[in-house]
């Protein structure tokens, strides 16, 4: 199977997705979603907007699935949150956190795991780690401008940037390092598997 999508000659993610079967992908979704869930009980409570490891498994997940099927599975997350699972910051649930100051950053989760899927699909991926990390960040720039805007719109920008970006800023550039890290050690262990 092929896709038309990509240019001829990108780079395969990690996982390398185009090739798997429709059961395999499924599976992936399942586990994909279940990480993040996880990676939302990882929370250091802040106001507006709490620290947590999403970010970190959005552009891990947009980095080894791609950016169709991260982009799914980030947003098959996001139902599972709206329909009262538990899978949100510290366990949270219910569609008022759509509309609340963690909405955009909500919103955005999908935009920038699609972001890094389409960078790792062009090989900004575990084969090249610094594009990794560059991908990495820029997957969380988005999300903290998106986030931002609509904290803006609820609390002021002056606000919005004081609350919801400059306390993530060190953090944004630590998990996209991990992250680059992670991308690292997949690829070398999926190239010692395909050898």
């Amino acid at each position: 199977m092929t896709s038309a999508a990509t240019p001829a000659g990108a780079a395969r993610t990690s996982l390398d997705i185009r090739n798997r079967s429709l059961a395999w992908k499924f599976g992936a979704v399942v586990l994909g979603t279940v990480f993040l869930a996880l990676s939302s009980y990882v929370e250091v409570p802040m106001v507006p907007v709490p620290v947590t490891l999403q970010t970190f498994a959005v552009a891990l997940i947009g980095a080894l699935y791609g950016w169709r099927l991260g982009g799914i599975t980030i947003t098959a997350w996001l139902v599972e949150g709206a329909l009262g699972l538990p899978v949100l910051a510290g366990g949270a649930s219910g569609a008022q956190h759509f509309i609340g100051p963690t909405g955009g950053y909500l919103f955005a989760f999908p935009v920038a795991g699609m972001i890094v899927g389409w960078l790792a699909e062009r090989g900004w991926n575990g084969k090249r780690v610094g594009l990794a990390f560059v991908g990495m960040l820029v997957s969380n720039a988005a999300c903290l401008a998106l986030g931002a805007t609509w904290l803006a719109v609820l609390i002021g920008p002056e606000q919005a940037i004081m609350a919801g970006v400059v306390p993530f800023l060190l953090g944004a550039v630590l998990k996209s390092a991990l992250g680059a890290m992670v991308l690292k050690l997949i690829h070398g262990r999926m190239k010692h598997t395909d050898a």
